[in-house]
Parts: C-alpha cells; structure tokens; sequence
C-alpha cells in the first residue's frame, strides 16, 4: 500500500569545524535522519550539509534550503557560548519571525539531564514557510530536546519540541506533517487534524 501522506522535503545541517574538515565522523547528519524516520509517518526526502562554523556559510545553507521547498530545516551544533559557535546569530540573521518558545523548551527538556543546559543558545525562526530550529550537538541530546522526556512507564513528563512542530507548519502554510505517537505525539487543536487513510 503507498503512504497516503504527503512527501515531506527536510534539510539537515550539521555544523562543526572539524567533521566538515574531515578530523572526525560527523554523528550530526545520521542522528537527526534516523529520528526524523522513526518519528514521522510521511515520506521523507532529506537534504544533508555538512558546513563548518562560519557564519556566512550557515545564513547562505539556511537560504538555500529555503529556497528549495523544504518545510523544516534542523541544524545541529554550534549553539553554545564558545568563540566559534555562531549557529544562532546565523539562522536570526535569516529570519522573518522568531519563534522563542522552541528554545525556552529545549533548555527545560535539557535541564533534566545537564546543569550546562544553561549555556544552550539554540533558537527557532521561521523564514517564508519553513521552520527553522538550533538542535543541540550531541545525538542523544537531539532526540531528547525533539522527543522530551518519558518515566519508566512511557508517560510522558516534559514535553519535546517536535510536539509542537507539525501544527506550527500547518500554521505557515507548510504541508501536513504526521507523526508517530509512539515516538513523539504531535498536538493539533481537533479542527486541524485531517484523515489520509
């Protein structure tokens, strides 16, 4: 049977001096595909970068993508108070709106593993009609800022970030993103959910 939801384009941007320039594997770019997979019900069609931490270079990849359709654009790294992170004054820089619950969340959702939390700069903005958003650097703390944290039982106990995300790009005029509840359920007011089935 095909899949009745619609193709979704995403980019993916991994940002890091030393996996752009080879020193190390980038973990970034297979983090973020193979949650986006797990979490959504919708084909996917990714577009990956992997860029150094220049600013220029994150504002020209965040336009790009823009440009080319995508609907949603994750970036990972970069995010924090050190010299080179320049990830937030970047994707600001390309904004129309800034979304700042995305990063207030994020913080909180952070803050139940890491007291360093606080050091986080990511942001959320939207350009035309994508959604950006800074995820953290490290994978494990991509899936926990996008899924939040659940009890040993599964109930959920805060709430992550993608939660919000498919109703914000209904919002903006995006396509109709479905998620699986068993990764990250999705909140829509009932007026705004629709059937594909």
């Amino acid at each position: 049977m095909s899949n009745p939801y619609p193709l979704i384009k995403i980019g993916i941007v991994s940002i890091s001096d030393r996996a752009s320039g080879g020193i190390y594997e980038d973990k970034g770019l297979p983090a973020l595909q193979s949650w986006l997979e797990r979490a959504l019900k919708n084909p996917l069609q990714f577009e990956p970068r992997l860029i150094p931490d220049e600013q220029v270079t994150i504002q020209t990849t965040l336009i790009e993508l823009v440009d080319a359709g995508c609907a949603l654009v994750l970036t990972t790294g970069g995010t924090g108070p050190a010299l080179r992170d320049v990830t937030p004054e970047a994707t600001l820089a390309v904004a129309h709106k800034v979304m700042p619950g995305f990063g207030e969340q994020m913080r909180q959702v952070s803050l139940k593993f890491v007291p360093t939390a606080i050091l986080s700069r990511q942001v959320a903005v939207i350009r035309d009609q994508t959604l950006i958003i800074n995820l953290p650097g490290q994978p494990k703390a991509i899936a926990e800022t996008l899924e939040g944290l659940k009890d040993a039982d599964g109930k959920q106990l805060v709430d992550g970030v993608f939660a919000a995300v498919p109703y914000c790009i209904d919002l903006i005029g995006g396509p109709y993103l479905e998620a699986d509840a068993a990764v990250c359920k999705a909140f829509r007011p009932k007026t705004a959910i629709r059937t594909f089935l």
